[in-house]
């Protein structure tokens, strides 16, 4: 169980600088407001970037992130560095949408999470991914993502 008084976030109310990689990020979790309670928490980062581990050019994608809350909730502030420390980081599309979703679920320790990437195309071909930890739980409301496929000019 967590208390307010044994919460010191790395982040929130501070001056923070983007940090320089996603391994040197530090995400802050705050106790859940509503413990007990099934309901669904959704972060947009509709203009997230990474490069492509082979060019290095710049990877350009549309990240949902769904969960449902266990004892604690990620803090905005950190999340928000962490996504940012992505823009210099080479990886696959694969490989980054998987492991930020891996690394939410298994430092936060929600009853579920998903990530959608939908990726803009490079070489011709969107690629989107998803990931999730496992069903949803029985009763959570779970929206679509709301994020249409790549449909080009047209």
């Amino acid at each position: 169980m967590f208390f307010m008084a044994d919460i010191k976030p790395l982040h929130l109310g501070q001056s923070s600088a983007l940090p320089a990689s996603p391994d040197e990020a530090v995400l802050d979790y705050v106790p859940n407001p509503r413990t007990g309670e099934l309901y669904l928490v959704r972060f947009a980062a509709p203009e997230f970037t990474s490069l492509c581990p082979v060019t290095g050019q710049p990877d350009f994608a549309h990240l949902v992130i769904d969960y449902a809350p266990g004892e604690s909730i990620v803090e905005s502030k950190s999340l928000k560095l962490f996504l940012g420390s992505f823009r210099n980081h080479a990886g696959f599309h694969e490989d980054v949408t998987v492991g930020i979703g891996k690394r939410l679920f298994t430092e936060m320790q929600p009853r579920w999470l998903r990530i959608g990437g939908y990726w803009y195309p490079r070489g011709g071909i969107p690629i989107d991914v998803f990931w999730q930890s496992d069903a949803a739980p029985a009763g959570l409301w779970v929206p679509d993502q709301g994020v249409a496929p790549y449909r080009g000019r047209g």
